[in-house]
């Protein structure tokens, strides 16, 4: 036995120097850091051979070695933070897929939480998104499965499955008594990065959904043809970060850069010195000046604070909504061999002045609670009106029953409204496409840029 256990603790030795090495010469080479502690705590080391020994000669089934070693490098690494993580052949195909915009699943951030799987932000026009799961929500129950107990990935991987097979969510949100349950039928999420529309003459709206590779010249395609539509140029533009998870740091970079003139637009900070980065803007704007105002929320993370950030702190834009989510940590992705690699937290970013936004988030300038607008419900019964009088006189400009003052126009406005109360009664709230009708943020912020525009018109004259 104390053979079995030495031979081990050589072999296991030489996979961790092995890793030591190719991390060495992959991507934390650095000639000039201060030596790192090279000592081996064999103490430590010894309990875990123990331990393996235990597993391999006394579980009640079988398991090789190759299952329980990736085990240990996933419990090392998911307990160091929620966004560390070994990336086994399928995880890494799927990160590489994910950020080109297009895999499978049901199309949620999430997080660990308490045990809890946290949904940090659905991503707009997904199942999750259509079926009314939130930012904030947490998923105890994935259709009879408790969550408690899982690891991320043990739940990521209930969650993923055949495009067209349905899973049961059973979510605990905050302001409810009791948890709500939500089908959804899993898909080949396709996202589109970028969505935009004029919301009146001269003012456009811009809703990135998700930091992917071609998300900046996906914005650039959108400002154009918005400036077309407007006959050349922007009196302003609304930004809609809101339940943006985040996604590539240099897309956030380039659609930060594409806004901003001269100047620090965001910078990391860690260990090593490869971990060390400065990203600054280049000249031009194009949106010459024009006033914007950014949307966020608290499913907004990551990428998308770092663009909130970088316009707040330059003075280029005005934050409006709520305080984003504050994941202000950056993972690298190492790998390890030709399919696996590690999601390793290796750095903090910074706002331009300094700012971390790890676990504060970015603070709106002006806070705005998520309020619904919608038509008012029709009364039971109609209020009794002149027309409904017996005998009332008619109105001579008008065509209809003047016994009866019946209407020859259906009442568009009061079927309107008995529709939204049919719709407000449906069990699953369907998210409806934002409009300055139905999204209060929107419809301030678009009040506010037409403020700026005034005054910036002001100013010149």
């Amino acid at each position: 036995m104390k053979d079995s256990k030495r031979n081990f603790l050589v072999l296991f030795l030489g996979v961790v120097l092995g890793l030591s090495i190719a991390i060495g010469h992959g991507v934390w080479a650095d000639r000039n850091a201060a030596p790192a502690d090279t000592s081996i705590p064999l103490d430590d080391l010894r309990a875990f051979t123990d331990v393996f020994a235990k597993i391999k000669s006394d579980y009640v089934e079988e398991v090789d070695d190759k299952t329980l070693l990736e085990y240990a490098i996933n419990g090392m690494v998911s307990n160091l933070d929620p966004h560390s993580t070994y990336l086994d052949a399928d995880a890494y195909k799927e990160l590489q897929v994910g950020t080109t915009g297009e895999f499978g699943g049901l199309g949620i951030e999430v997080s660990m939480e308490n045990g809890f799987v946290k949904v940090i932000s659905p991503i707009e026009d997904t199942p999750a998104q259509k079926a009314g799961i939130r930012a904030g929500d947490l998923i105890v129950r994935l259709d009879e499965t408790p969550v408690k107990g899982l690891t991320l990935k043990d739940a990521v991987d209930l969650m993923r499955g055949k495009p067209g097979t349905d899973i049961v969510l059973t979510v605990i949100r905050e302001g409810e008594e009791k948890p709500l349950k939500f089908t959804l039928t899993r898909a080949v999420i396709q996202v589109k990065s970028v969505k935009s529309k004029t919301l009146e003459k001269g003012y456009a709206y811009v809703r990135i959904t998700q930091f992917q590779t071609h998300t900046a010249e996906n914005l650039l395609d959108a400002i154009s043809a918005l400036k077309k539509e407007n006959g050349g140029s922007l009196k302003g533009v609304v930004l809609d970060l809101r339940n943006n998870p985040g996604g590539v740091l240099n897309a956030a970079v380039s659609v930060s850069d594409n806004f901003i003139d001269s100047g620090l637009i965001v910078y990391t900070e860690g260990r090593v010195k490869d971990s060390e980065l400065k990203f600054k803007a280049t000249p031009g704007d194009i949106l010459n000046g024009a006033p914007m105002v950014v949307l966020i929320n608290a499913g907004s993370a990551s990428a998308s604070e770092i663009v909130a950030g970088a316009l707040q702190d330059h003075h280029r834009a005005v934050i409006m909504g709520e305080k984003s989510f504050g994941k202000g940590s950056v993972q690298t992705i190492v790998p390890i061999s030709s399919d696996t690699a590690l999601k390793l937290t290796t750095a903090r970013y910074f706002t331009p002045s300094g700012r971390s936004i790890q676990a504060e988030g970015i603070v709106p300038d002006i806070s705005l609670s998520d309020i619904k607008l919608s038509a008012a419900d029709k009364p039971e019964f109609d209020p009794v009106k002149e027309a409904n009088l017996t005998g009332h006189l008619s109105n001579p400009t008008e065509k209809g029953d003047t016994a009866t003052g019946a209407k020859t126009k259906p009442d568009s406005k009061d079927k309107s409204s008995t529709n939204t109360k049919q719709q407000d009664k449906s069990d699953s709230a369907k998210p409806e496409e934002p409009t300055v009708a139905n999204d209060y943020q929107l419809y301030e912020a678009l009040n506010l840029l037409k403020g700026l525009s005034f005054f910036k018109e002001e100013q010149k004259n």
